[in-house]
């Protein structure tokens, strides 16, 4: 048993080791899949054609439209100037005096609002830079702010959020975006101010010890003083009608879990609880009525760039997706390995409730694969149906579990080898040596704060 155990954690090991260095999950998750299976004594093809893929294959069935339509309405804001419009009118109108607040807002708008998190970094960073440069405030805290903004209580806390880490879980629990209101608004205060006072801290301390912005730093954006935005009342309209859509559609008076006879989608479509399928349908069409509000906003300009705009956002979603699918046909692929059972049971065992060991499972394997969706999609995969029974025979909501496991997906997922992290680095031109200490208190705060949820509504 214990070669067996070592064949996963190898395996496991390895996966994390390349995908920090920056090679391609898509090629590499199954070589190492496949080289668990021989180390397991296991058959090798079966296992990459019936479980890697077809698991793989389903999970693209399940979200590609989402990271599809997601990326391009994140493209279509940023191709229309609304998401510099909303950066703009927030710096502006808090001013460098609150620079970290304005960047926090700012990135934390866009993202709640359906803006990928990529094209939020993208978007806000030349606004970060114009402003901490006129605040005095050093380069190296812009990565930790957009963090905090972006990649945290906006990604997977608030309710009704429509990045993926919060719909991942409607798929395994029958929940909708809205799960556990309470409990989401709870964690995103305590984290939004655990991440303030933190910044804050490191931006006394730096204006104490005078230092300020810095000199020949790289990847400095041009100032777009002059760059024509629309209006901030049609900025943000593309925002709020994909949250209102998403509502509506949800939990309103036109929920989409009420189109059809639930008769004929279990006969013809083989869905037998429409509510696994209704969240993403909502968010489907939310944003596709956002893409059309966007794209309206300002014809003109997004004309001419949008056939090279959409070819870029249809590449981005594919690899996002097609790597997160390869993660979990590995989680897959891993659950019917003998040596899984003891590592299963070490998980559940290190709690006797299903929240706690629930977040934990998701909290590592995040880590691990240095993703929050794959992570969270591994986790509910091999473990979904027993944090389900686990939860019911302790009469524990479903919502609960669904809200404990999107946030401990946004915990640990953070780590250095983490492609946004990666990413955000690039973007603003600094290295992990200078800004990841403040990326790296944040996931702590964030991880800490959702065992603290997790703990708390165990005892209630």
């Amino acid at each position: 048993m214990l070669l067996e155990i070592v064949a996963i954690l190898v395996s496991l090991s390895l996966l994390m080791f390349f995908a920090y260095r920056g090679y391609p999950v898509i090629v590499f998750a199954p070589i190492f899949t496949l080289l668990a299976v021989a180390l397991s004594g296991l058959a090798l093809l079966p296992s990459y054609t019936e479980t890697f893929m077809s698991n793989a294959a389903n999970y693209i069935k399940a979200f590609f439209p989402v990271f599809l339509l997601g990326a391009i309405f994140g493209k279509v804001m940023e191709l229309n100037g609304a998401a510099g419009s909303i950066a703009q009118t927030i710096v502006k109108g808090l001013g460098a005096k609150r620079a970290v607040l304005s960047i926090v807002l700012a990135c934390a708008i866009l993202t709640y609002g359906g803006v990928s998190l990529f094209v939020v970094a993208f978007a806000v960073y030349p606004f970060a830079a114009a402003l901490f440069r006129e605040a005095n405030i050093p380069k190296r805290l812009i990565p930790g702010t957009i963090a905090l903004g972006a990649f945290t209580f906006t990604m997977d806390a608030l309710p009704g959020t429509p990045q993926i880490q919060n719909i991942i879980p409607t798929n395994y629990f029958g929940t909708d975006a809205y799960a556990a209101p309470l409990v989401g608004i709870v964690g995103a205060f305590l984290i939004f101010l655990g991440g303030m006072l933190w910044l804050e801290k490191r931006r006394n301390q730096a204006a104490i010890a005078g230092e300020g912005y810095g000199d020949n730093h790289k990847n400095e954006p041009e100032a777009k003083e002059t760059e024509k935005y629309p209006p901030i009342a049609l900025a943000i309209l593309p925002l709020l009608l994909v949250l209102l859509t998403n509502f509506l559609l949800s939990r309103g008076f036109i929920a989409v879990d009420s189109w059809y006879d639930p008769a004929m989608l279990n006969e013809k479509f083989k869905i037998e609880n429409v509510k696994t399928v209704a969240s993403s349908w909502a968010l489907i069409i939310a944003l596709l009525v956002g893409v059309i509000s966007a794209l309206a906003i300002n014809v003109k300009t997004v004309h001419s760039k949008l056939a090279a705009g959409l070819t870029t956002a249809a590449m981005g979603a594919l690899l996002a997706i097609f790597n997160t699918a390869s993660e979990v046909g590995f989680g897959n692929v891993v659950k019917t390995l003998p040596g899984f059972q003891s590592i299963q049971g070490w998980i559940l065992g290190a709690s006797d409730h299903p929240l706690v060991s629930e977040a934990l499972a998701v909290n590592v394997l995040s880590g691990m694969t240095g993703s929050a969706s794959g992570g969270l999609s591994i986790a509910l995969e091999v473990m979904g149906k027993q944090y389900v029974e686990l939860a019911n025979a302790a009469n524990i909501s479903p919502e609960l579990l669904h809200r404990i496991a999107s946030m401990a997906s946004g915990g640990m997922d953070t780590l250095p080898h983490n492609g946004a992290v990666i990413t955000l680095l690039a973007i603003t031109g600094l290295t992990h040596r200078q800004s990841y200490k403040d990326i790296f208190v944040i996931t702590v705060l964030k991880t800490v704060t959702v065992f603290l949820l997790a703990f708390v509504v165990s005892i209630f």
